[in-house]
């Protein structure tokens, strides 16, 4: 059940007053007095959300009493460094803080059968979901297990956050591939925006089946822009079981998709303390692709750009196949072993694919025009594009430049969804 929640626009200081109330009301319904607490965020490209800090209230809440540790839930992105940790736990001890191994440090303890998740797709997936998951997370001996997170429209989940951290964010290599390929297969825009899709849906058998006794409890924060364009928490849910998820994808459906018209050109920003490679900023694309006119162009800037993968495998894998389409990936993934083999990746490169019917053009920090071209993507340079298009001056929303081009601009797309009211209404659900 939902435990609490608060709505409305709400400050730094009521956020984490609101953690303060879960920690108390943890104690009461799960465990009075926690002496193994395990504390699960997002990881650093999902900083702007808060949660950092709210990792760090609750550390400083139970860590007098309490032996406390912290995994990022970073799937398999990259482990953050010990500056990115300071950066964004704060006072947290470094020793304190797990980097998650999603190939060597995970265990299987079951299956989302292939019946059901061919159910769940309309047959368009055939194949068990193995359950794999972080070993200290199944061997911790936790009297208490706090998720924090963010809610918003996401490509393979439809919203982000809830056992998302568990299945994505603390999964193993086998889960991790099964899943993004799943999601592909039923289609990026089919899962976007929506409260259940087929993937959520074997996620919550899965959560049911295997992890119903865990001593767990989620934080989850709704954030969206104000009429100043600044980006701040509207509402925190806290609960432990799928109605605390439903009441924030709700709100963050009402909140966080904006209905445009088809937009010929988009500039986003990926920040680049945050997005430092395709795998990540590639969300740009993901947020914005119902929104574009066929013919437009969608113009990345992303200074902290310096890799394709997340890994050296998948950043190889990337830059031989490229973005190149539905179609051309599928057919080579039939014949292909390492895109049979690393499915995540496979999947990962139909989402960031415009199936050819808008432009994406990239302002990388740290890669060369070649690199870029090489995986299907347009060029352009950093200087000049922050020049012509600075993120000082620019506003969200639709601005005119100088010499009468009109461009969409958006700073963080990675805290919304944009469509036009087709896309949203005429999908495949």
């Amino acid at each position: 059940m939902t435990w609490f929640k608060e709505e409305g626009r709400l400050s730094e200081g009521k956020v984490l007053e609101l953690a303060h109330r879960m920690a108390d009301e943890a104690r009461s319904r799960i465990c009075r007095d926690p002496k193994r607490v395990l504390l699960l965020p997002p990881d650093i490209t999902r900083a702007h959300s808060g949660a950092g800090r709210i990792v760090e209230a609750l550390y400083g809440i139970f860590s007098p009493t309490a032996d406390v540790h912290v995994i990022p839930t970073l799937g398999q992105h990259v482990p953050h460094t010990p500056e990115q940790n300071r950066w964004m736990f704060g006072s947290i001890p470094e020793e304190k803080i797990h980097a998650h191994d999603w190939r060597n440090g995970v265990r299987t303890i079951g299956e989302v059968p292939a019946s059901y998740v061919k159910e769940v797709s309309g047959g368009k997936a055939d194949w068990a979901i193995p359950v794999s998951l972080n070993r200290m997370l199944l061997e911790g001996e936790w009297d208490l297990i706090l998720n924090v997170g963010h809610v918003v429209p996401h490509e393979v989940l439809g919203f982000a956050n809830h056992n998302k951290n568990y299945f994505i964010g603390l999964g193993g290599k086998p889960m991790i591939c099964a899943s993004h390929m799943m999601a592909a297969c039923c289609g990026i825009e089919n899962n976007l925006g929506n409260l259940i899709t087929p993937l959520r849906a074997c996620y919550n058998k899965a959560q049911q089946e295997f992890l119903a006794d865990l001593p767990d409890v989620f934080f989850e924060v709704v954030m969206a822009y104000d009429e100043n364009g600044q980006l701040g928490h509207t509402g925190v849910y806290v609960g432990d079981d799928l109605d605390t998820y439903l009441d924030a994808a709700k709100a963050s459906r009402d909140q966080n998709i904006t209905v445009v018209p088809p937009l010929k050109k988009v500039v986003a920003v990926m920040q680049g303390d945050e997005f430092y490679s395709t795998w990540v900023a590639n969300k740009a694309i993901y947020r914005t692709r119902m929104a574009m006119a066929d013919g437009g162009e969608l113009l990345i800037i992303a200074p902290g750009l310096k890799r394709f993968g997340e890994q050296e495998d998948v950043d190889a894998l990337i830059r031989k196949y490229g973005y190149s389409g539905t179609e051309n990936v599928m057919k080579l993934w039939k014949t292909e072993p390492v895109l049979q083999d690393l499915t995540h990746g496979t999947a990962h490169l139909i989402h960031g694919s415009s199936e050819g019917r808008f432009q994406i053009t990239y302002a990388p920090g740290h890669l060369t025009k070649e690199e870029i071209n090489g995986v299907c993507f347009g060029y352009a340079d950093l200087e000049e594009t922050l020049k012509r298009y600075d993120p000082a001056v620019m506003r969200n929303g639709f601005n005119t430049m100088p010499d009468g081009e009109e461009v969409y601009y958006i700073s963080t797309p990675s805290a919304g969804l944009w469509t036009t009211r087709e896309k949203l209404e005429k999908r495949n659900v």
